[in-house]
């Protein structure tokens, strides 16, 4: 039984091989022969979904990597582009103590295309909550009203990815100048993106935000944030643990129309019970006069949030000089239908929301990876049947490129497990396609040939243990490096 390390490598490789067809979206599983005696297996994608795939495929034989590394080399972009015309990609290792695996001999790689491995484990949490993880896809839905293009709107998704370090993120440079600022949506990534630009800049100095977003967030002027959505208070997409940090978020008070809360008591009766303990939660804040603290508290507050209810995004209103977002023009609603079939539609009435900053949380999506991966661009998902790729044998997929950006973390455990054991199904009975496959031994030639040096896995702790202890210097866990150029510099690439 042979040992054999995890490691990352950037997904834009595999087209450039010529290899059998290979995807480009995390999480999936490549191409392997039933035959082969020792099945390669190619995770695209080192975020939980693709980790806790491979961790199914390797729980149930024993195998010790004592050699951990991590590879990094400038990325191959596509058909017909020269190596290293673009951003950096890496590969680094899983945990390497003896873990037991399905298959005797099956080997697993995980191929990254960031600098950096782990997905939104790095890049998708809010940093004043590191436990907590926002998004998982690499695109979000579009508004598709006029005025989206304009300066002073762009979505949560990059915004997070500014805040967290996320490379292709940083040249974001949100204008912070305004008083007001309109999000819209009202799920959880909504109110991480609210309670961050409410946050006092000193209770964010002891997180791993980055630099340059502390320093933007310290010279901010939004005073007032608005979660806007289309339906009402039974309908919101984020959780009591958000909304009870958030109605206590230090300097700051919440702003609720009791109106939009009328007979909301009779209708929560029938619902479960964490929407019910959510929608209580809600209308006390909205109804009941506070106690003599929290009212001193809030008296006291020099910024603000509040919920805007059935109200659906028409425009966003250009300044008069057309350079900029100055607001957002909004249908009035109202709700038809019961319990999930529940829609929002138009009332006929319109109003205007001024604001200098647009934040769109309305979803995310996947990209489409390849032409040899099907996919469903209307549903943002490769078409799949428990995780096995239509029409691909050999080819599978998890996490929200399989089922939608929808769930927690927890259903990208058993999603993942899921896909991982359909995999081992189809190895045992013999499904997958035969004739032997190179695997990772094809992606070091091809590199080799082109003259690419990787990264090896002490690099990878060197560039770790940089950043902790740059972030030890001003007492934060660590100081993300964000620029893929300055990685290489600090290993002497």
């Amino acid at each position: 039984m042979a040992s054999r390390c995890w490691r990352w490598w950037g997904w834009s490789a595999w087209p450039r091989t010529r290899l059998p067809p290979a995807g480009s979206t995390p999480s999936f599983c490549h191409h392997f022969s039933t035959q082969e005696k020792t099945p390669q297996i190619c995770v695209v994608g080192s975020g939980p979904a693709g980790f806790y795939t491979a961790q199914h495929l390797l729980k149930r034989v024993e195998a010790l990597c004592s050699q951990p590394r991590v590879l990094n080399s400038p990325a191959l972009s596509g058909e017909g582009e020269d190596l290293g015309a673009s951003q950096p990609l890496s590969l680094g290792p899983t945990s390497c103590h003896p873990v037991p695996q399905q298959h005797p001999q099956a080997h697993v790689d995980i191929y990254e295309k960031q600098p950096v491995p782990f997905g939104l484990v790095r890049f998708g949490v809010a940093p004043d909550h590191p436990e907590v993880k926002s998004y998982g896809a690499e695109d979000h839905r579009a508004l598709e009203i006029p005025g989206e293009e304009l300066p002073g709107v762009c979505s949560a998704r990059a915004f997070v990815g500014w805040y967290n370090g996320l490379p292709e993120n940083q040249e974001l440079e949100p204008d912070l100048s305004c008083d007001t600022a309109v999000i819209l949506g009202q799920g959880n990534v909504a109110l991480d993106v609210a309670r961050i630009l409410l946050t006092p800049p000193e209770h964010l100095e002891r997180t791993d935000i980055t630099k340059a977003a502390l320093g933007v967030l310290r010279q901010s002027r939004v005073k007032t944030v608005w979660l806007v959505g289309r339906r009402g208070p039974l309908q919101v997409a984020f959780t009591i643990k958000e909304l009870r940090e958030m109605i206590q978020l230090p300097g700051a008070r919440p702003i609720l129309d009791p109106v939009d809360f009328l007979g909301l008591q009779d209708k929560i009766k029938e619902v479960p019970r964490p929407r019910k303990r959510l929608t209580e939660l809600l209308l006390r804040t909205a109804t009941e006069k506070p106690g003599p603290a929290e009212a001193a508290r809030q008296a006291s507050a020099s910024r603000a949030w509040g919920l805007r209810f059935f109200r659906s995004p028409q425009q966003v209103l250009p300044s008069p000089d057309g350079r900029r977002a100055a607001g957002v023009r909004l249908a009035v609603t109202r709700l038809e239908g019961v319990d999930e079939a529940t829609r929002a539609v138009p009332t006929g009435d319109m109003e205007d929301l001024p604001c200098g900053l647009v934040l769109s949380s309305i979803g995310y999506k996947s990209r489409p990876v390849d032409p040899s991966v099907p996919f469903d661009s209307k549903l943002g998902v490769i078409p799949n049947v428990e995780g096995r790729v239509m029409d691909v044998p050999g080819l599978y997929c998890s996490g929200w490129v399989k089922r939608g950006p929808t769930g927690v973390i927890a259903t990208t455990m058993t999603d993942s497990f899921l896909t991982g054991q359909m995999l081992l199904q189809d190895l045992k009975a013999g499904l997958l396609p035969s004739g032997p496959r190179p695997g990772y031994a094809a992606i070091q030639a091809l590199l080799s040939s082109r003259g690419v040096r990787p990264v090896s896995f002490s690099d990878w702790e060197k560039l770790d243990a940089e950043e902790v202890a740059r972030g030890q210097g001003t007492g934060k866990p660590r100081e993300k490096l964000v620029d893929p150029q300055e990685m290489l510099r600090l290993l002497g690439h």
